[in-house]
């Protein structure tokens, strides 16, 4: 390994061993006991916010808990002091370069590190580090998973072959059956080895019973929200494809109908997208609803920001590779709307697949704001007791299919039947 990257690596030999608890006290339950001793390591190009960076500390700490080490291959971020907290090794490691010359010198670095580290198995979560990672499992003869954490764009030969080592993994897991589906049209090859391990949610975090009412009164208040107003919460980036135009075009509708005492509050970092904010808040302006429709811009206590909500919506208007906002707001006993596309469906139980009885909320037909409004309607108009029926169905729905538990046992079952099969 080159100097500058081990600086603040921990060799095998002097790892402390031993099952590592989570930060509050709680272990997770069904682990595989054949992996005591086991090291593995994910590969990720930095450890910041997102969703295969977060679930790349779950893993680890679950491997930590089941006996094993945990290596995190990855060139830093704001979530490595949380990784080590959690029982896992930061392996500081280039992992993010795209530069093809860079990624060869970094398949021989790699394997460097797998047999110096007696890895039993590499775990790659995103395209350019599971080129290097494929090369060096390959040299190594380690056992090679791949995540797909999301619906990869491209339809020209170049970028479907790029795309394609997120299927070359000795096991595949895909987020969601519909990221499956996508797997399985654009690389048949993968079809023996595909397994959907639908991403899991910490319902310890997740629960009402875990937020006080001063958060959600502070958060409120930061989005100027009154006190007996209602919320209809759209918690996403603001990019055109997460369908703030969808709901303001439904507000817009709704309000004309009558609808008063109800804020349209649009969670969520801009991200740069200067022109896309100008162009929300030209519409908002237009179409009369400035001071009903919020731009607040990033939110920090999504917990409280779902307790706050009378209504969720997720009007995304492109494919969703998961899910994790409709999920989160069930979890948190708040009615959902969501666009009927991509994975989002997978949540959400909803007519016809379902009876009316037994809704945990509505689908909708994307890039439609007059069904949007209809739905959301719908989802304001519920009675307390009618509203506390659907959160509970909601509740036990996703702590049944979408635990983080759940998700961690599923992919250490994978790491383990790969080692004890010789990959």
């Amino acid at each position: 390994m080159d100097e500058a990257y081990a600086a603040t690596f921990v060799p095998a030999s002097k790892a402390r061993g031993g099952l590592v608890r989570r930060q509050d006290g709680s272990r997770l339950s069904s682990l595989p006991t054949s992996l005591v001793g086991r090291t593995v390591l994910q590969i990720i190009p930095q450890l910041d916010a997102g969703g295969a960076e977060r679930t790349t500390i779950d893993v680890a700490a679950a491997l930590a808990e089941a006996g094993a080490r945990p290596l995190v291959a990855t060139l830093g971020g704001r979530l490595i002091s949380e990784l080590q907290a959690n029982g896992g090794v930061w392996a500081p490691f280039p992992a993010k370069t795209k530069n093809p010359f860079a990624m060869a010198l970094n398949v021989r670095r790699l394997a460097r590190l797998i047999r110096e580290e007696k890895v039993d198995l590499v775990h790659a979560r995103s395209r350019a580090p599971a080129w290097v990672a494929l090369g060096a499992a390959r040299l190594t003869n380690t056992p090679f998973v791949t995540t797909y954490h999301g619906s990869y764009a491209g339809q020209s030969v170049l970028k479907v072959l790029y795309n394609s080592v997120m299927a070359r993994g000795d096991a595949v897991i895909a987020n969601s059956q519909f990221t499956a589906d996508r797997i399985l049209r654009m690389h048949p090859f993968a079809a023996d080895r595909v397994r959907v391990i639908h991403r899991g949610t910490d319902f310890r975090a997740f629960a009402p019973e875990q937020v006080d009412a001063e958060r959600v009164r502070r958060l409120r208040q930061s989005w100027g929200v009154a006190p007996d107003d209602r919320i209809v919460l759209l918690a996403a980036r603001l990019t055109g494809w997460k369908g703030q135009r969808v709901l303001i075009e439904a507000a817009r509708s709704l309000v004309a109908e009558g609808l008063t005492d109800t804020k349209f509050v649009l969670a969520g970092d801009d991200q740069g997208r200067d022109a896309y904010v100008r162009d929300l808040r030209a519409r908002i302006e237009e179409a009369g609803l400035t001071g009903v429709v919020r731009l607040p811009g990033h939110c920090t206590d999504m917990p409280a920001a779902y307790l706050a909500a009378t209504v969720v919506t997720v009007p995304s208007t492109e494919p969703e590779a998961f899910g994790r906002v409709a999920v989160e707001a069930q979890a948190m006993g708040a009615p959902v709307v969501v666009s009927d596309l991509g994975a989002v469906p997978e949540t959400v139980l909803a007519p016809p697949q379902t009876d009316p009885q037994s809704r945990t909320g509505w689908r909708v037909p994307p890039d439609d704001p007059q069904a949007l409004a209809q739905a959301l309607s719908h989802a304001l108009a519920m009675g307390e007791t009618a509203r506390e029926s659907l959160a509970r169905r909601a509740r036990a729905h996703v702590h049944s299919h979408f635990s983080l538990e759940r998700m961690c046992a599923q992919t250490l079952g994978v790491y383990a039947a790969l080692i004890e099969g010789g990959g």
